[in-house]
């Protein structure tokens, strides 16, 4: 049983879950589904699979094409008319749902290059892939394909992935860790496919949050990047978890440009007239925001922040964020801080010393 106060303070926490209950194949194929409807209105036809090609990723590969004289036979398979794929006797998608490490088949490493690799890609039925097959898979995507579909292949296979595992385990596998990690390698796509739409669902957990972010906390972002994530963050709708990732934001302490630092602001106000009672993630993320970039406020702006502290109070948080806007300059100003002013005075001059005249050391007498 849940108290009032407590259901009070998680509903400030979490939004509503719209999640159901659904496997994790069934996520993956919805996510494949919308994003080829959103490619499909953008004008270009669809592409029908050979039956070649469904037997390459998904059947078994029929007996009488194999050479029974050796261990591991190969067969050449035209496709399309240029591509030829060598591949081995199980199929791709059973490979790689019991890969642990090797080569991965060139059958695989081949479908980047395709015009239709979403529909190639669910062939293999990635919610079976082993979570080593999840990272090469990363990295083979990640190198190999523009940004764009390197955020459709981020939100519609890695991402469910991710928060299928952290909720099944409790905890993230090594090899999806590094997967996320190596996700970076486009930072723009890894936003758009994993950082962003987690945070629009509305049901991030805690968990997810302090595991996704980590990544955040460790690996060096590019500072404009940076600042358009930050900028999206701000403008969605609140949940505990925003609040979470803007706070790791602006704990790596980027130069943010003046058109970032506003709309955070903005965000923050937006809890001007608020009944609601924030929870302690918020004024720790509006702490800073203000240790970090007071200098950077308007003296309006330290006004109505002022305002909104007398709203919003936290009994440990609320005294700090004041202190701070108080021994603060404004944009544009130089700040008046004592140990600015009066730096303490350091002596560069080198002490000359002479090595022979050593002074005499009294001695004890036996």
């Amino acid at each position: 049983e849940i108290d009032e106060e407590d259901e009070k303070a998680l509903a400030a926490f979490m939004s509503k879950d719209t999640s159901s209950k659904r496997s994790l194949g069934d996520i993956i194929l919805q996510k494949i589904r919308e994003k080829d409807a959103t490619v499909s209105t953008e004008g270009r036809p669809a592409v029908k699979l050979d039956s070649r090609i469904i037997e390459l990723y998904k059947e078994y590969v029929p007996g009488y094409l194999l050479h029974s004289s050796t261990e591991r036979s190969f067969f050449s398979l035209f496709l399309y008319g240029v591509l030829i794929v060598e591949f081995v006797i199980c199929r791709v998608g059973q490979l790689l749902s019991r890969y642990t490490s090797g080569k991965i088949p060139k059958a695989f490493k081949r479908i980047p290059s395709l015009e239709c690799w979403a529909d190639v890609l669910q062939l293999t039925e990635p919610q079976n892939w082993s979570p080593n097959a999840v990272y090469q898979a990363t990295r083979l995507f990640s190198s190999n394909m523009n940004a764009k579909n390197a955020v459709r292949f981020y939100e519609a296979i890695l991402l469910p992935r991710l928060r299928h595992d952290i909720k099944q385990n409790k905890r993230l596998h090594f090899a999806l860790y590094q997967s996320m990690k190596k996700s970076l390698y486009k930072p723009a796509a890894f936003f758009k496919g994993i950082l962003l739409p987690l945070c629009q669902e509305g049901n991030c957990t805690l968990r997810e949050a302090v595991i996704i972010g980590s990544i955040i906390q460790k690996v060096t972002i590019p500072p404009l990047h940076a600042s358009a994530a930050l900028m999206k963050l701000a403008d969605l709708e609140y949940c505990g978890t925003t609040s979470y990732f803007i706070k790791l934001f602006l704990d790596k302490k980027y130069a943010l440009p003046y058109r970032v630092l506003d709309a955070v602001f903005a965000h923050f106000m937006r809890f001007l007239d608020d009944e609601r009672s924030m929870p302690v993630i918020w004024h720790q993320s509006l702490l800073a925001f203000v240790e970090r970039y007071k200098n950077e406020l308007e003296k309006k702006d330290k006004e109505q922040l002022s305002r909104l502290l007398d709203n919003q109070k936290h009994y440990l948080v609320t005294p700090e964020i004041r202190r701070e806007l108080r021994s603060s300059a404004n944009r544009g100003e130089k700040p008046t801080d004592m140990s600015i002013c009066s730096p303490v005075s350091v002596i560069t001059k080198p002490i000359e010393e002479d090595r022979w005249n050593v002074p005499e050391v009294p001695m004890e007498e036996d």
